[in-house]
C-alpha cells in the first residue's frame, strides 16, 4: 500500500512546521502549504512536497489541492493549522480586518475542506484536524474577532463530523494553550496598532505589553507538544474527538466549564494583567 498523504496548511513555522515533520516521520507522503514559500524550504530538503497557499484566494487553494491530487491522486489527511490572530478592542478592529480574519481562520480553511471532501469520500477514508485553540470556549479582552473565529471553527467542526462520519471521515478538534510560537507577538502588535489609542489605550498597552511577556517566556509549550497530537490523532484508528494540549490547556478548560461567567471574568482579567 503506498504511504498515506497529508496536506498540512500554515507549515511555514510553529505548529504547521513541526506537525509537517512528525507526519513525515510517520511514513506519510506530506504536502507542506503556506504563503511564504521560502520559508518552508527546510522542509524541502527534509523531503516534504511544498506548495504555496493563500486561503483568501479561491485561485490558489484550486491550484493547491490540484497540484497535490495531478501529483498524488489523494489527500488522506488535512491538518487546518494556518490561521493568525489580530487582536484590538472589537469597537477599534474595523470590519474589514475582521473580515479578513474570518477569511483565513473560518472561510478559507472551510473551501479547502470542502475541496478535499469528494477525494476522502470516494476512498471511504479521511481525517480532518481542525486546529482551534482554547481561545475557542473562552475569550480574552481585546481578541474578539480572533476568538469569534475559534468558536465558530469549533461548532462548524462538530457538524463537519457528524456529516462527514458515514463515509469513513474522522474530524478532530486540536484546542492548543500557551505555545511558543512568533504568533504571541504578532498579536501584541497588532494589539497596539488596533487600540493603542484612544478610549482601550491604557488597557490595550498593558494587555499587549503582558502578552508579549508571556509569550517570550520559558513557561509556554514547544510547538512539537502539538505537533505530536496531531500525529498521534492521524495514527489512530479511533482518535479522540477533541485534544487538548500544550501550557495550561487543560487546566483553562476545566476552569471554564468549573466557575461561573462572572467568576471566569475576573480570572481572565487578573490574568490579563
Amino acid at each position: 500500500m503506498n504511504p498515506r498523504t497529508a496536506l498540512v496548511t500554515g507549515a511555514s513555522s510553529g505548529i504547521g512546521e513541526a506537525t509537517a515533520r512528525i507526519l513525515k516521520k510517520e511514513g506519510f507522503t506530506v504536502y507542506a502549504a503556506a504563503r511564504r514559500v521560502d520559508a518552508m524550504k527546510s522542509l524541502e530538503a527534509a523531503g516534504v512536497h511544498i506548495v504555496p497557499l493563500d486561503l483568501t484566494d479561491e485561485v490558489s487553494i484550486r491550484a493547491c489541492v490540484d497540484a497535490i491530487f495531478a501529483r498524488g491522486g489523494r489527500i488522506d489527511v488535512l491538518v487546518n493549522n494556518a490561521g493568525y490572530g489580530s487582536h484590538g478592542a472589537i469597537e477599534d478592529v474595523t470590519i474589514e480586518e475582521a473580515r479578513r480574519q474570518f477569511e483565513v481562520n473560518i472561510f478559507g480553511l472551510a473551501r479547502l475542506t470542502q475541496l478535499v471532501l469528494p477525494n476522502m469520500r470516494e476512498n471511504g477514508f479521511g481525517k480532518i484536524v481542525n486546529v482551534t485553540s482554547i481561545g475557542g470556549k473562552m475569550s480574552m479582552p481585546f481578541g474578539g474577532w480572533y476568538h469569534a473565529t475559534k468558536y465558530a471553527l469549533e461548532g462548524w467542526s462538530d457538524a463537519l463530523r457528524i456529516e462527514t462520519a458515514p463515509f469513513g471521515i474522522d474530524v478532530i478538534i486540536v484546542e492548543p494553550g500557551g505555545i511558543k510560537t512568533p504568533w504571541g507577538s504578532i498579536a501584541a502588535d497588532h494589539l497596539r496598532t488596533a487600540s493603542g489609542a484612544g478610549a482601550y489605550a491604557a488597557a490595550a498597552t498593558k494587555a499587549a505589553d503582558g502578552m508579549a511577556k508571556y509569550y517570550a517566556g520559558k513557561q509556554l509549550s514547544d510547538p512539537l507538544v502539538i505537533a505530536q497530537t496531531i500525529g498521534r490523532a492521524v495514527t489512530a484508528s479511533k482518535p479522540q474527538t477533541r485534544y487538548a494540549a500544550g501550557y495550561l490547556a487543560k487546566t483553562i478548560l476545566l476552569l471554564r466549564w468549573l466557575l461561573s461567567d462572572r467568576l471566569f471574568d475576573r480570572m481572565i482579567v487578573s490574568m490579563a494583567g
